[in-house]
């Protein structure tokens, strides 16, 4: 990981798990898999906390850990999954605008969490969303179930990984580190929920007022026995969050370059395979025109016809982001997800140079693009800029890596009188220098934050204290004028103040989600680059 990296992941380890578990997960990232004393002796901090900030790392898949093969237990850290902690409200929300309130509040206990149980994580949900009603609606522990049984059956929740029965078999001594088994036809594999449903019917019958104290003191033991589904933890699945993000990245590309009909039959193609297709595919699985049709939303009333006519739109575009593989159900269509990633990150570097440099500096580097490699007098015809214009934008765009330059030497001695030197653009390093000042922006964003915060500090704890005297005040039954006198403690320019320091804070939190965006495409086009180089180099 690079400097940057390694500083964003110790601040969000900071912010959200406090200091030992970010010293403790700072140090393996900065020095790679380590025993257990040599962390506790470089970070100068007890073995107890150790293992502590050790275990809410792995709880959390932040941590792992390894046998090494002179027989002690390495523990590393995993830098990509801690940077997943800035993409937290992007999944929350992604769940909430799928499957609801209950479908938010199940993802969010499980990034919380880290691994729950299914009996648990529904319990919480559902004292939640009673908790949060108005009105003499009950919510049944039923409901929530069924929204979890939606999230397991889109992929967006997976079980975690086992322990062999082999170790856990009486008389047998456990190895230092268990190795989990994951079988990824039982990792969708839901449990009983009659189970839990009568489960928890016990729990609520326990807590009526009506029953004799002696059956309540009978029945309270239960609550201590171990949950139905005991040993099966759920998670949340990264990649399935992930793939949707870059579905709807592909399906609003679509519609801004053609129109709201295309992007609804590229939508229906990305939903069809949405389960079939992995994360590290270059195309979706084939699919006919004849099971498109039947799939498309009835809302549009789009015949037959005038389906294959835009099927053959997309097909023809120079985006290419749809490709046609066969003729047989009316022809068999794919999505090419590697060249759709490329022209995401194609368009975000654009658009960072045309913020950047200007419009005619924009305008060159389409150029570059469009033609590979270029020579100066040939950028200057083909862009219609002057040649000292044209000059100083190319070399204020190579000086800060966004074009290079290429020798092409017609003798060996590379002599510059006898060499062409060509303009190109090498979309890959120019997505990765774009990347790492995305990183940078995060930091600068949590250090301004951070400033803010720590400026109004006493500000804000007062403001805390005074809501807590309304809150209990509240409960107690208090007068509207001894609330009123309450309120009246914090003046009228600390109002004012506490505005304005909501309004910053909201900025970079939003301005942090916008980041966010953009390295997700970066590094989505980045992954695949690796990918398509990896057969290559096995050839």
């Amino acid at each position: 990981m690079t400097h940057l990296e390694s500083e964003i992941c110790s601040r969000l380890l900071l912010a959200h798990y406090g200091q030992i578990v970010s010293t403790v997960g700072s140090q393996l990232i900065r020095t790679g898999a380590q025993p257990l004393r040599l962390i506790a002796t470089d970070t100068g901090t007890p073995i107890d906390q150790v293992k502590k900030a050790l275990c809410v790392l792995i709880h959390h898949n932040f941590g792992a850990y390894r046998l090494h093969k002179r027989g002690h237990v390495e523990y590393e850290a995993q830098g990509p999954q801690v940077l997943r902690l800035l993409r937290f409200p992007r999944y929350i929300y992604c769940a909430k605008t799928l499957y609801g309130d209950t479908g938010e509040l199940i993802v969010e206990e499980l990034l919380q969490n880290g691994k729950m149980h299914m009996s648990s994580a529904l319990r919480r949900v559902t004292e939640r969303l009673h908790e949060a009603s108005t009105d003499s609606e009950s919510v049944e522990l039923g409901e929530a179930g069924e929204t979890f049984v939606r999230l397991v059956q889109t992929h967006f929740l997976h079980k975690c990984g086992l322990v062999p029965e082999a170790a856990a078999a009486p008389g047998a001594r456990p190895p230092p580190a268990p190795t989990l088994l994951t079988d990824e036809k039982d990792m969708y594999t839901l449990p009983d929920l009659s189970s839990l449903a009568q489960g928890k019917r016990r729990r609520r019958g326990s807590g009526d007022g009506e029953q004799p104290q002696a059956k309540r003191s009978r029945q309270q033991p239960a609550e201590h026995e171990p949950p139905p589904d005991d040993g099966v933890y759920w998670q949340v699945n990264f990649e399935r969050f992930h793939q949707h993000f870059r579905d709807q990245a592909i399906v609003a590309a679509v519609g801004s370059k053609l129109d709201q009909t295309s992007s609804e039959i590229v939508r229906t193609m990305l939903r069809m395979s949405e389960v079939t297709t992995s994360s590290s595919s270059s195309h979706t699985q084939p699919l006919s025109s004849n099971e498109i049709f039947r799939a498309f939303p009835a809302g549009y009333n789009l015949s037959k016809q005038v389906l294959d006519q835009y099927l053959t739109l997309l097909s023809d575009d120079p985006m290419e982001f749809v490709g046609k593989t066969g003729d047989s159900g009316g022809g068999m269509f794919v999505i090419n997800l590697h060249r759709a990633l490329a022209s995401l990150a194609c368009a975000t570097v654009e658009s960072v140079v045309q913020e950047r440099f200007g419009s005619r500096s924009a305008r060159i580097f389409r150029l570059l693009l469009r033609k590979r490699h270029l020579a100066q007098k040939q950028v200057e015809d083909f862009a219609m800029i002057p040649a000292k214009e044209a000059k100083e934008m190319m070399y204020r765009m190579l000086s800060e890596n966004f074009i290079s330059l290429q020798e092409i030497p017609k003798t060996p001695d590379h002599a510059p009188s006898r060499t062409f030197y060509l303009y190109t653009v090498n979309l890959p390093a120019a997505a990765r220098m774009i990347l790492q000042r995305c990183y940078k922006t995060v930091v600068n964003l949590i250090d301004r934050r951070e400033h803010e915060t720590r400026e109004n500090k006493r500000l804000l704890e007062k403001s805390q204290r005074i809501e807590a005297i309304m809150a209990s005040m509240q409960a107690t039954g208090a007068e509207e004028l001894q609330l009123q006198e309450i309120e009246e403690m914090i003046t009228a320019p600390e109002q004012q103040q506490l505005e304005s320091l909501k309004h910053n804070v909201n900025m970079l939190d939003s301005s942090e989600n916008q980041v966010d965006e953009t390295i997700f495409i970066l590094e989505s086009y980045i992954a695949t680059t690796r990918i398509e180089k990896e057969p290559t180099q096995k050839r």
